[in-house]
């Protein structure tokens, strides 16, 4: 087997929002072509790796030709001659080429361009699916068993991802009621059109715009007019709450927190730290809410631990902007109990092997793990087969409308239809933790 990088070459392309993204070619071995297009994110944490940008006018700033030519110019020259099937030496050639705490240098988008592609064509010169690669690079073994993950797709949208002002960013379902996956991604679709139906009934067909990740968008203020919507849709298609359907909440709530008064606007009020964590829990007992990711500011470690202690049990308390798929940030979360799952992008660490030592990391520590796309999106696919391998049993990938997200979900029923009887699917969180 020829393993040997021989070309790679980047470009600019439009991400799901119009904003360039970088897109990278490998040519490997004796005759192996992949290719891989890095995400990106709107709602987004400080300590993220640098995802760098041109700035100036063109794109609005937003240009990525510095990030595609560091690929070109800069990387090109590491990774020429190594080998693709060692993903960690690559990676680490590469920061370390780099030089700086965050990837500020190449650019986090422009190091995973290259990392994907890495990922992709060894499991090509291997002959096997890139799931099974995930999941020997991270279990260091192979399986005859993998877990099809949850879809907790985002069907109603607030915050940064709709502008209106309904300051929780996003409501997810997840149908925990199916068998399979392919079950709970039908189950999903229908709530999810069924929704369109109460909201169009209760404010009109305009209400009925949808935002980034694909969900609906209307103009809302209280958080739990949203829930209402999404449980008398679950209702209306005569499925349960709690036991058919769960839901879950990201409110990205840094992006409704005020530093300098140092309180949270949501539903038309200011509340401190204290009275937020009061509410989610408030709002954990009233609904079937078993999923709640980011309920604080990115450094809200008390609050966030606070939580964690106070719905113990009942639901999950995800950490994004507070961990940032970063293991050092994750270590802090375990050591003072900040959550108790890890939500991994890939694009916020900026390689495929740190995004693999976070996971394990977390599967170490208890941590339950979700992998997700950004709001920023491409039809590159590989988070669906990344999800497979990991064996997490959740993934975040937006509503089950437009082509950018459903490129995951539609990938996620390829590989269960491959996989037949060694696909399994999660009756429960607890689950989780036999596949890992």
């Amino acid at each position: 087997m020829n393993f040997e990088i021989k070309k790679i070459k980047a470009r600019w392309i439009l991400d799901s929002r119009g904003n360039p993204t970088v897109e990278c070619d490998m040519w490997v071995g004796d005759n192996t072509f992949v290719r891989s297009a890095v995400p990106s994110g709107a709602s987004t944490g400080e300590a993220e790796a640098v995802e760098l940008r041109d700035g100036g006018d063109a794109f609005g700033g937003k240009g990525v030709s510095k990030a595609v030519r560091n690929v070109n110019e800069e990387i090109s020259k590491i990774v020429i001659g190594m080998n693709c099937d060692d993903i960690e030496k690559i990676d680490q050639a590469m920061i370390v080429a780099d030089g700086t705490p965050n990837k500020g240098k190449f650019g986090a988008n422009a190091i995973l361009s290259v990392s994907m592609c890495a990922l992709k064509a060894a499991a090509i010169i291997k002959g096997i699916p890139l799931y099974e690669h995930v999941y020997e690079l991270a279990h260091g073994k192979k399986t005859d068993k993998y877990l099809l993950p949850i879809p907790s797709s985002n069907v109603l949208n607030g915050g940064k991802h709709a502008g209106g002002s309904l300051s929780p960013q996003e409501f997810m379902i997840q149908a925990i009621g199916a068998k399979s996956f392919s079950e709970g991604l039908r189950m999903t679709t229908e709530v999810y059109h069924e929704m369109k139906k109460v909201i169009k009934k209760k404010y009109g067909a305009s209400s009925c715009n949808v935002g980034d990740e694909g969900g609906f968008a209307p103009a809302l203020e209280m958080t739990r007019d949203a829930l209402n919507i999404i449980m008398e849709a679950i209702k209306n298609r005569g499925y349960k709450p709690g036991e058919d359907f769960v839901l879950a909440m990201d409110p990205a709530a840094s992006e409704f927190f005020d530093k300098e008064k140092n309180t949270y606007f949501i539903d038309g009020k200011h509340l401190t730290p204290s009275e937020l964590v009061d509410y989610w829990a408030t709002l954990i007992d009233e609904y079937p809410i078993t999923s709640m990711e980011d309920p604080f500011d990115e450094e809200g470690w008390k609050e966030f631990a606070d939580l964690t202690t106070r719905v113990k049990g009942k639901c999950q308390v995800v950490t994004d902007d507070l961990t940032v798929t970063n293991v050092k940030r994750l270590q802090k979360a375990i050591d003072t109990g900040a959550g108790n799952s890890l939500l991994l992008k890939i694009n916020q660490i900026g390689s495929i092997s740190e995004s693999i030592a976070a996971c394990k990391l977390a599967y170490a520590n208890d941590f339950t793990v979700m992998v997700s796309h950004r709001s920023g999106e491409t039809s590159d696919n590989t988070i669906a087969d990344i999800v497979v391998g990991l064996c997490t049993g959740q993934i975040k990938s937006g509503a089950p409308c437009r082509s950018d997200r459903n490129a995951k979900y539609n990938q996620i029923l390829r590989i269960e239809e491959e996989l037949g009887e060694k696909a399994f699917f999660p009756d429960k969180y607890e689950d989780y933790k036999l596949y890992q």
